[in-house]
């Protein structure tokens, strides 16, 4: 009976049948991408299955952001040759994946990611192991079926990522109207926004992350079911929704994703990462100021690492954690330790953070005390520390949320960039008062103190 309610509430006829797909071929003298622009890896992959007798075309995000002016990423190219047929065509290749198998194909350090075509699933059908391939909430769990060209287009996620464009012939082949949502820089769902959501929620977050990377706006009837659907990220698998948000997150448009989000009705509960980000009344200068430097790094196409990334997110709850145990009477250095461990400690079990990130994360947090000592031979050893940049970096941030005094983020500029003597000039000693350390006695002074009284008592008797 369940299974019966289940095929009916979720079956995915309706996904084909509500999309009308119609092949549009469109020549180079309208979209004006050439062959050229296109990586040398991508091009002798597409080459060598046609020249096999198979089809083969540049999908997705490439012809996308080719279309846009943008440089892709990466690229992907889709054939109707199977798993095993490829990878018998390219000797430095290998067959990966469990849920749907692709192929890797290397040229040098370049790697270019071939799938078959997809067709439907079996849910498509009526047949009774449809319920073997959704969850309750109507998510996809098994979807490894081979199919056409016209099948695959349909079974993408969003139009603008339906196109396949032929580096032989230099068309563009689109079956959904992908290529005047482009034009018109429009994001539209490929058939029944609902039924897609159910099937995948991710893609939710994903037409948030495009639309804002892309500059897109989401046509009406694919934003409209975002807000009472956005609880089904619930039942996300927590790695897989780490994933997404860091994609997020690096996109270089993490502020304004972050809002959208918050907009849409993303709130408390549904997207832990989300919550340390938004829900931080103390830190929201902070993190705003933290995301939109990310942006801009991004955008530079400078490096981000994640780890400093995530010790940003997560700093003022570590900052809390570390002001409580302070004012229970714990000095300042083995409270901060325990104020990491326990915030670690449980976003690891909230956030899915891998543990690779650990180190970085930590050493950052545990110098930021160091920055306030500008004495001794300290502020020396600190700019010989492997993770100084990374750590200096975080200490200028909570400077510009008024976090710390300004005059403390000048100080280590200049120190930087001063020579020794000029370094040693800066020092500021009254920041750290000298300890007079007590002298040790050694074992039978005592004894040899009143010998030595002893000796000169005697010496005065006979004078």
């Amino acid at each position: 009976m369940i299974r019966k309610l289940l095929r009916k509430i979720f079956n995915r006829n309706t996904v084909a049948s509500d999309t009308v797909a119609k092949l549009r071929i469109i020549p180079f003298t309208h979209h004006g991408i050439s062959r050229s622009q296109i990586n040398p890896c991508a091009l002798k992959v597409t080459s060598g299955l046609q020249k096999a007798g198979y089809t083969a075309y540049i999908v997705g995000g490439a012809t996308r952001d080719l279309l846009l002016g943008l440089k892709p990423k990466d690229y992907d190219v889709a054939t109707n040759a199977t798993p095993e047929e490829i990878r018998a065509l390219f000797r430095r290749s290998r067959i990966i994946g469990r849920r749907f198998r692709l192929v890797h194909v290397m040229c040098g350090i370049e790697v270019v990611e071939v799938s078959t075509f997809r067709g439907h699933s079996p849910i498509d059908t009526s047949n009774h192991t449809s319920s073997n391939h959704i969850d309750q909430h109507g998510r996809l769990l098994r979807d490894n079926v081979f199919g056409n060209q016209e099948e695959d287009a349909v079974r993408r996620d969003f139009t603008i990522n339906a196109l396949f464009y032929d580096p032989v012939s230099e068309e563009i082949h689109d079956y959904l109207n992908g290529y005047q949502d482009i034009k018109a820089r429009r994001l539209r769902i490929i058939g029944s926004p609902i039924q897609r959501y159910r099937e995948d929620p991710v893609r939710m977050l994903r037409a948030v992350r495009l639309a804002a990377k892309l500059e897109m706006q989401i046509d009406a009837a694919t934003a409209e079911p975002i807000c009472n659907l956005a609880p089904l990220l619930q039942n996300v698998p927590p790695s897989r929704l780490f994933d997404e948000m860091l994609k997020l997150l690096l996109s270089g448009h993490a502020l304004v994703c972050v809002m959208d989000l918050r907009a849409r009705g993303l709130h408390h509960g549904l997207l832990p990462m989300l919550d340390v980000i938004l829900e931080q009344p103390l830190g929201e200068r902070f993190i705003t100021l933290a995301l939109k430097n990310t942006d801009e790094r991004i955008r530079q196409e400078k490096t981000v690492s994640p780890g400093f990334l995530f010790a940003i997110l997560l700093w003022h709850e570590v900052l809390a954690a570390w002001n409580t145990h302070q004012a229970a009477g714990e000095k300042p250095f083995p409270a901060l330790y325990k104020a990491i461990d326990t915030i670690l400690s449980i976003q690891h079990k909230k956030l899915a953070i891998p543990r690779r990130f650990d180190a970085v994360i930590q050493e950052i947090w545990a110098m930021q005390p160091h920055f306030l000592i500008r004495s001794g031979r300290k502020p020396f050893r600190l700019l010989t520390h492997p993770r100084f940049r990374a750590s200096y970096d975080f200490m200028l941030l909570r400077c510009e949320s008024n976090e710390l005094d300004i005059k403390i983020g000048q100080w280590w500029k200049t120190f930087q960039q001063a020579d020794i003597n000029e370094r040693e000039m800066m020092l500021i000693s009254s920041e750290a008062p000298r300890k007079h350390r007590r002298k040790r006695r050694h074992r039978g002074s005592t004894k040899k103190s009143a010998k030595l009284a002893d000796n000169k008592a005697v010496i005065d008797i006979e004078q």
